[in-house]
């Protein structure tokens, strides 16, 4: 990822947190941000909450999930028919793939050709089988799947102390 060089941010609740389920009444802290890549926007959607240790532990498996897609004529982002399918996507991977605990859904990056949705899981085998099972009656994604041992969740840290560096030289005054 190269480095954020503008950043819009706004709190929103997401429906996947990284840290510990929140407090009654209180919902994660969400970021939607934006940073221009190859002279091309990309917005960044994650929960800017710190994982629990014993959730870190229990999720080792950095997943990244690529799509990558003709963009020309919308400055980079997916046409309206592609967004629709990458909706499908995310849709069944929430309801099936990562439920009861196996996996949390951290990112989602979408820009310059590219969508990914980013994951911390258990197993990588069980991931496969969660995630045919999901497709089950889908037309094929045109996806990549990438996964890494990141025991100590360093891409998601990375992301958002980028966006946390940013904002602060944003709020600074710089450009």
């Amino acid at each position: 990822m190269e480095l954020l060089t503008y950043i819009a941010c706004a709190l929103l609740p997401l429906a996947s947190a990284a840290a510990a389920p929140p407090a009654e009444g209180k919902e994660p802290k969400g970021i939607v941000g934006k940073a221009i890549e190859d002279g091309f926007p990309v917005i960044y959607k994650f929960v800017d909450e710190e994982p629990a240790a014993a959730k870190r532990a229990k999720l080792p498996w950095l997943t990244v999930i690529s799509w990558r897609y003709d963009g020309a004529e919308s400055n980079g982002m997916p046409q309206k028919r592609v967004n629709e399918r990458m909706v499908e996507l995310e849709d069944a991977l929430g309801e099936n793939v990562v439920a009861e605990g196996f996996g949390d859904h951290v990112i989602i990056r979408t820009g310059a050709n590219l969508k990914e949705l980013i994951y911390y899981i258990r197993d990588q085998d069980q991931f496969m089988k969660r995630l045919n099972a999901a497709f089950k009656g889908h037309s094929a994604y045109p996806i990549e799947i990438k996964f890494y041992n990141d025991l100590k969740w360093t891409e998601f840290q990375k992301l958002r102390s980028d966006f946390e560096k940013k904002a602060g030289q944003k709020d600074a005054g710089s450009p």
